[in-house]
C-alpha cells in the first residue's frame, strides 16, 4: 500500500486531507507540531509525528518509508514571529529535501490561483519561490492551485449579519471557492495524476455581487450593498504597509488584491456556498 506524509496537517485544509485519508483507510502519517490538535479525528498515535517544519533538526527521517508528501503548509496570518519566507518557503524547502534523501516518488504541493501573476504580494512570492524549488528538484510534483477557501468567505456572511456589505469596484469579478473537504479529495486524486498544475474551484462560479446576495438570504437581512471605488483600494495597498507593520499587512495585501480580479477556474466538488453560510447561521 502506499504510504502518504501529510504536511499542515492541523491548519484548516490539512485535517480536511486527514479526515479523507481516514475515510478512504489509506496508509498515512500527519506532521503536527501540536498533536492535540488533531484530537478527536480519530487518528492512532502511530500515525502522528510531532515535529516542527520550520525547525530542520526535528524532521530528520519523517519521510523514510514515505512515497507521496502532500503538503499544506503556510500562513494566512503570520504569529510566532514567523514570516511567510519560513513557513511557505523555507518550511516547505525543509520537507522537500527530506524528501529527496528518502526517495519520495511525489511532492503534491498546495499554492494560490494565478500565484505567478502575484508575487509581488509577500505570500505568494514565498509560495512562487518554493514551487520553483520543486520544479527543480527533479521530483514528481503536482501544483494544486485553489481559487480561494470556503473560509475566505465568511467575512461576506458576517457583513451581511451586521446589515451591510462593501465590495470594491462594481462587484462583478468571480469567483468559484471551494469547500476544504471537496479541495482534500482534489489533493490526494493528484497521487495519481500526470497533471503538474491542477487549477481547481467549488461548483459555483459567482461574482462578489451574487455572494453578497447569498449571505443576506441567509442572514435573513435586506440587501445593502456599498460600493467603494477602486482608487480607494488603491489607496489602501499604497499607504497600509506604512501604518501596518508586516505581520499585519500581510493579509490585508492579498485580500486587497484578489477581490479586484477574476478567481474563477475548473469546478469540481459538490458544497455549495449557501450551505456553508448556512452553517455558520446555525454555529451562531
Amino acid at each position: 500500500m502506499e504510504n502518504i506524509l501529510i504536511a499542515g496537517s492541523t491548519g484548516y485544509l490539512g485535517k480536511y486531507v486527514v479526515k479523507e485519508a481516514l475515510n478512504q483507510n489509506l496508509s498515512f502519517k500527519a506532521i503536527a507540531r501540536n498533536p492535540q490538535k488533531l484530537d478527536g479525528l480519530g487518528l492512532s498515535p502511530n500515525q502522528i509525528i510531532r515535529a516542527e517544519v520550520t525547525k530542520p533538526a526535528t524532521l530528520k527521517g519523517i519521510c523514510k518509508g514515505i512515497d507521496v508528501v502532500i503538503s499544506t503548509v503556510g500562513i494566512t496570518r503570520q504569529k510566532d514571529g514567523l514570516t511567510y519566507m519560513d513557513v511557505d518557503y523555507q518550511a516547505n524547502k525543509n520537507i522537500l529535501e527530506e524528501a529527496l534523501k528518502s526517495g519520495v516518488k511525489k511532492f503534491i504541493y498546495v499554492a494560490v490561483l494565478h500565484g505567478s501573476l502575484l508575487t509581488h504580494l509577500s505570500i505568494c512570492n514565498a509560495k512562487e519561490r518554493f514551487v520553483e524549488e520543486l520544479k527543480q528538484s527533479g521530483l514528481d510534483y503536482c501544483i494544486v492551485r485553489p481559487s480561494g477557501f470556503f473560509s475566505d468567505m465568511k467575512e461576506f456572511y458576517q457583513m451581511a449579519k451586521s446589515g451591510r456589505i462593501y465590495l470594491f469596484g462594481d462587484g462583478n469579478f468571480r469567483v468559484n471557492p471551494i469547500h476544504g473537504a471537496d479541495l482534500a479529495k482534489v489533493c490526494l486524486d493528484a497521487r495519481s495524476r500526470s497533471v503538474k498544475d491542477l487549477e481547481v474551484g467549488g461548483p459555483e462560479v459567482l461574482t462578489h455581487q451574487e455572494i453578497a446576495q447569498i449571505a443576506f438570504e441567509v442572514a435573513n437581512k435586506p440587501k445593502k450593498l456599498s460600493k467603494i471605488p477602486d482608487w480607494v483600494r488603491k489607496t489602501l495597498l499604497k499607504f497600509g504597509g506604512l501604518f501596518l507593520n508586516k505581520k499585519q499587512f500581510g493579509p490585508v495585501e492579498f485580500f486587497l488584491n484578489v477581490m479586484a480580479m477574476d478567481m474563477a477556474t475548473q469546478r469540481f466538488g459538490k458544497h455549495t456556498l449557501r450551505s456553508f453560510f448556512q452553517q455558520l447561521r446555525t454555529e451562531n
